[in-house]
């Protein structure tokens, strides 16, 4: 059961293309190795994540939602769902819009969303919402390491410059991710992504997986740093 979380964004991008486009046949090799192996660990690791939202929140654990990936094609990109269902977009689609036009941090509206689940700030924190999209990099629409993939609203807003970091395969992690990711500005984060992709290699990859752990741990205590003022004051907690 999934639940589809786009909500008629506009389509500046192209059509989805065939799978596997855009990526050597090195990182294709190490994406299908890395699952293999992982598998036994992962698969019964997104069994126990979906039975938990399906008791702490009504609606399927799963949602689908478009997203932007390799110059413009669009996919369906798969996620555990963290927030209510037909939780309202244009509340992200405003905070989108400031990040971009702005030069602050791109934190995340997570700590205070009231859309959120019970469990869905934990997930969201440690990436485990994330965990379904290795069937993107299964058909070959994503990677495990490359830019994020971004909505289509998002996208239009990009400058010819901005769509330079979809000259890579997009990922569950890339540069950005583990350097520094929320304390980072819009444009550090698309210089990164730019870097990547006219620069990835098979020892940029592995170096990048090998920080990814360290970096959501990083990013974990960040947010239970910002959370220690709704626990002591619940009435912080909606906004």
């Amino acid at each position: 059961m999934m639940h589809s979380d786009a909500s008629n964004p506009e389509r500046a991008a192209q059509p989805s293309g065939n799978p596997s486009v855009g990526m050597p046949l090195w990182k294709r090799s190490l994406d299908l190795l890395l699952i293999l192996l992982a598998s036994p660990v992962l698969l019964p690791l997104m069994l126990v994540i979906a039975l938990l939202i399906k008791t702490v929140s009504p609606g399927p654990a799963l949602f689908r939602q478009e997203r932007v990936g390799y110059r413009g094609r669009r996919f369906t990109c798969f996620k555990f769902r963290t927030m209510a269902v037909n939780a309202d977009t244009n509340v992200h689609q405003g905070h989108l819009r400031k990040l971009m036009e702005s030069n602050i941090p791109m934190k995340k509206l997570d700590t205070r969303d009231s859309r959120l689940i019970p469990c869905g700030l934990i997930l969201r924190s440690l990436g485990l919402d994330e965990l379904p999209q290795i069937f993107n990099v299964l058909r070959g629409e994503m990677s495990l390491v490359g830019p994020r993939p971004c909505i289509p609203y998002e996208y239009a807003g990009y400058s010819e410059y901005h769509r330079q970091r979809f000259e890579a395969v997009p990922g569950l992690t890339g540069l950005w991710q583990v350097n520094g990711k929320n304390s980072t500005t819009f444009e550090q984060m698309i210089e990164m992504d730019i870097y990547y992709a006219r620069n990835k290699t098979l020892l940029m990859d592995l170096q990048i997986l090998l920080k990814t752990i360290p970096a959501v741990i990083s990013q974990t205590k960040q947010t239970t740093e910002e959370l220690k003022p709704v626990f002591r004051d619940p009435s912080l907690e909606r906004h």
